[in-house]
């Protein structure tokens, strides 16, 4: 294939332009007209690291690489804008599977409301995706930041953990799904290749004031301590009284032989939305939540002293940690 007609492809692939854009694919640059304040985020996907052909549809890791970086965007309480996106094609990927790739991207932009403005194609040793996504706010005020958490405030979680984690695990152990019913396993699978990003959660809780949030892309553990070290605060985290945890995973942990604390809690990809609110607006933040369709689980406190301490049956404490891309 040559890059100009595949290029040239993909902008007939792409959904309508958003109302910021004035310029998009197909020039030197991108030029938009955004107003009030943005957050730029960038994130990438690297064949065997993030994903393996084996297990996912190229629809599938078009969507998780777009998926994964607005995730940021939610994380921060802002409307997706445009997204910038270059890939990395190996020898062995034909024209059709770079096209379905595509699609499986463009169809979580017009879901989203996000233009996919511009990027840049090249070859590759592997399949690599690295997305850069803009968002929007009328205000920098009004983009939620890490860095905001105030002891006493509630601790939140949207969503189910444990899910994506389990969901891997399925598909390298086919063998752990014995005794687990086939609707439960088929949910975590897609929870680890077609994750959801909270954008309207996000939105819904920076209307309600939250004054701290982070996605949990790499566990709660390690997730918490960065909004616990970015705010200067302690957190304390109840389990299993308080978390959610997605139906079955234990049952995962159990048949695969792994920790099912680790394997709920530490291993990310669940990329729900962690948020601190004032107590008196926790309420207002529940039903707001559950409006766009998931739940929201007050789960802690933040707290005076830094740290993060997840509390176990019994008063143990669990360590806490997350995935670490270099680890």
């Amino acid at each position: 294939m040559g890059e100009f007609e595949l290029l040239a492809k993909i902008r007939a692939l792409l959904p309508p332009e958003g109302h910021r854009v004035r310029v998009g694919s197909g020039d030197d640059a991108a030029v938009t007209c955004p107003g009030g304040a943005t957050a730029t985020s960038v994130d990438a996907l690297v064949e065997d690291v993030h994903f393996r052909r084996r297990h996912a549809s190229m629809r599938q890791i078009g969507h998780k690489a777009l998926a994964t970086a607005l995730s940021d965007l939610a994380a921060m309480g802002a409307e997706p804008g445009e997204a910038y996106v270059v890939l990395g094609i190996p020898s062995d990927l034909e024209e059709v599977d770079c096209l379905e790739l595509l699609r499986g991207m463009a169809a979580l932009a017009a879901e989203t409301g996000t233009t996919l403005a511009g990027g840049d194609v090249t070859r590759a040793a592997t399949l690599i995706l690295a997305t850069t996504v803009v968002g929007h706010a009328p205000s920098s005020e009004l983009l939620v930041t890490r860095a905001g958490g105030r002891p006493g405030d509630t601790l939140v979680l949207t969503g189910e953990l444990g899910g994506a984690a389990a969901g891997l695990v399925i598909l390298e152990q086919p063998q752990a799904t014995g005794g687990i019913p086939s609707e439960h396993s088929s949910a975590m699978r897609e929870r680890q290749l077609q994750p959801t990003p909270r954008l309207a959660a996000g939105a819904a809780l920076a209307r309600c004031g939250a004054t701290a949030m982070i996605d949990l892309s790499d566990g709660l553990g390690g997730d918490a301590a960065r909004l616990a070290e970015a705010s200067g605060v302690g957190i304390v985290i109840d389990f299993p009284t308080r978390l959610p945890i997605m139906g079955m995973v234990e049952g995962v942990a159990e048949a695969a032989g792994v920790d099912f604390f680790d394997l709920a809690l530490s291993s990310g990809e669940d990329y729900e939305l962690l948020a601190a609110l004032p107590k008196g607006r926790v309420d207002e933040a529940v039903r707001a939540v559950e409006e766009t369709g998931v739940g929201l689980t007050p789960v802690g406190a933040l707290a005076q002293d830094g740290g993060v301490e997840i509390r176990l049956p019994g008063g143990g404490l669990l360590e806490p940690h997350g995935f670490d891309q270099l680890g």
